[in-house]
């Protein structure tokens, strides 16, 4: 365990030196500016609408979309931060010579991967749960609507975040830098679309996209997790108001299912040994 703690400090360490966490301030800190500005105009014009005639609420109609547009630009500033300390983990490490010394004496390529996992893992589900509730505090403070659950739906975000993290991982395996990079935003906006795909389709009753998005979720679980943080934070808003932001902002909501949590957690689990298997075989 010491040696994987080793590998994640030393990760950390050279994100520092390469100022990525710098950029990654600076631009969560405009995030944080422009939502704010954007959460206090749309309250100040929710104020001009009283009750009407369809039951429909305002306050909480507001609140639901701008937060979860607040969640999908969580999401993404997170994955970003997942593969920007995980897309050269490997091959770019290996061509840069930095890997061979390593995984020799004292460390093993399962300590390595494990330790490079860990760092990403941790510091990009650290920054979803911090930028994510820094949303809901000031979606509270500036419109006075605050989610219902809103911890459930902050875990699931993290939790899809450490699934990007551990693919892009793998993909460092065969990859370089730049393709890995490319490949995973990639595979994360054709998931995002799989699922804005399957809120169309529960509306058309169409079976081809249903299925479509349902294979999405399976094959891609962070889709799956990030829709079912959606429901989550609407799943309590009740009549006309809660079944239109049960549509969602990019990707409607969508419960996972009591089941999909084990086979993520396998799926995590497979990834690794995935990993591990293709690491041990490849010639550095």
């Amino acid at each position: 365990m010491s040696d994987v703690l080793v590998v994640a400090g030393h990760a950390l360490r050279e994100s520092f030196r390469r100022r990525v966490f710098a950029v990654v301030v600076c631009l969560t800190l405009a995030f944080g500016a422009l939502y704010a500005w954007g959460t206090s105009e749309l309250f100040e014009d929710i104020n001009e609408f009283g009750p009407n005639e369809f039951g429909l609420d305002p306050r909480a109609l507001a609140g639901a979309t701008i937060l979860g547009l607040a969640m999908f630009g969580t999401l993404f500033l997170g994955v970003v931060l997942a593969v920007f300390l995980t897309l050269g983990a490997v091959r770019g490490d290996a061509e840069r010579g930095l890997l061979q010394p390593l995984i020799v004496r004292p460390l093993g390529r399962r300590h390595y991967l494990a330790g490079r996992f860990l760092a990403a893992a941790t510091v990009s589900a650290a920054y979803v749960i911090i930028v994510y509730a820094g949303g809901v505090i000031l979606t509270g403070a500036i419109g006075d609507w605050w989610p219902a659950s809103p911890v459930g739906a902050g875990l699931r975000l993290a939790a899809a975040v450490v699934v990007v993290a551990a693919l892009a991982l793998l993909g460092s395996i065969f990859l370089s830098a730049n393709a890995n990079g490319i490949a995973v935003l990639m595979v994360f906006g054709a998931g995002l679309l799989a699922g804005l795909l399957g809120s169309i389709g529960d509306a058309l009753e169409s079976e081809t996209l249903q299925t479509l998005a349902n294979t999405a979720s399976w094959l891609l679980p962070f889709e799956a997790l990030y829709r079912d943080a959606l429901r989550v934070l609407v799943a309590e808003i009740p009549g006309v108001t809660g079944a239109i932001v049960q549509l969602g902002p990019l990707g409607g909501s969508h419960e996972a299912g009591t089941l999909f949590y084990p086979y993520a957690v396998a799926y995590l689990a497979a990834v690794a040994v995935l990993a591990a298997f293709a690491f041990g075989r490849s010639d550095l």
